[in-house]
């Protein structure tokens, strides 16, 4: 897809950049109010990992049965609380745009590419669309990966944790939202390792050798990550959290291999 013209002056140029923002503005914008206007369903959504239903407690509650352990999911339950006069309102807001924005994203990426398309050669243009397509689906397996794993284990285990029986949890709903955004951001980050691997490797940056020699200080890494994400002292979540990224950097691995092998 490309411009009418490719011999675009400067104000040309300012002027489909202009026309590019205001698209994904108003798509953007339309989508963060249908996110608005179903405020029930969106929280719904948001609020499922403090119930004991979420399908993640259940899961690990038949992995403890199994282990000939008791589930004690059914004990887990924390409440929110808000504090000042217009944070619920402002949370509202804030939800609504990164709903928005997550929801309209896909139209994002493309307006992007329409826009800086016509500066590329033909196999670039091949190139950044294998880049977009797989970064944005690399992104939101992080996201569904934080949502239903590393999420409910790190606020089962804070909302629970106690110093001393007298002192009473009260988590504020800015705090809720605040983690939940922070970790989900993180987390939808580090899985686009693959697809930074695959631009190192092609640039001529790293190779399979290099990170192979690395590896153990790479786990090292991942399990410091892993703690810092989900700080609990239970050595099993740890690693279920460990895991998925030890995946990813294999993955990164062989993803590397065959790239240095295509282009030596």
């Amino acid at each position: 897809m490309s411009h009418p013209s490719d011999n675009l002056s400067f104000w040309d140029h300012l002027d489909v950049l202009r026309s590019t923002l205001m698209r994904i503005c108003i798509v953007a914008v339309v989508f963060m109010l249908v996110a608005f206007c179903f405020k029930d369903e969106v929280f719904a959504i948001i609020f499922a990992p403090r119930d004991t239903s979420f399908p993640t407690y259940r899961l690990f509650d038949q992995i403890a049965v199994l282990m000939g352990h008791t589930a004690d999911a059914s004990d887990f339950a924390v409440s929110l609380i808000n504090t000042e006069l217009t944070r619920q309102f402002m949370v509202h807001l804030q939800v609504s745009l990164w709903v928005g924005l997550l929801v309209a994203s896909p139209y994002i990426l493309v307006e992007i590419f329409r826009f800086v398309s016509p500066a590329l050669y033909s196999a670039e243009r091949r190139y950044a669309v294998g880049v977009i397509v797989s970064g944005y689906l690399m992104f939101m397996f992080g996201v569904a990966l934080c949502y239903f794993l590393i999420f409910p284990l790190t606020f089962r285990f804070l909302g629970t944790y106690q110093v001393c029986n007298d002192v009473t949890n009260l988590i504020s709903l800015e705090s809720y939202i605040d983690t939940l955004t922070m970790l989900t951001l993180m987390m939808g980050l580090m899985s686009e390792l693959p697809v930074v691997g695959w631009l190192l490797a092609k640039l001529g940056f790293i190779n399979a050798g290099l990170m192979r020699r690395f590896r153990r200080h790479a786990i090292v890494g991942i399990f410091i990550v892993a703690a810092i994400i989900t700080p609990t002292t239970d050595a099993m979540t740890l690693c279920v959290v460990a895991l998925p990224i030890m995946l990813l950097y294999e993955l990164t691995i062989l993803i590397v291999s065959r790239t240095t092998a295509r282009t030596a």
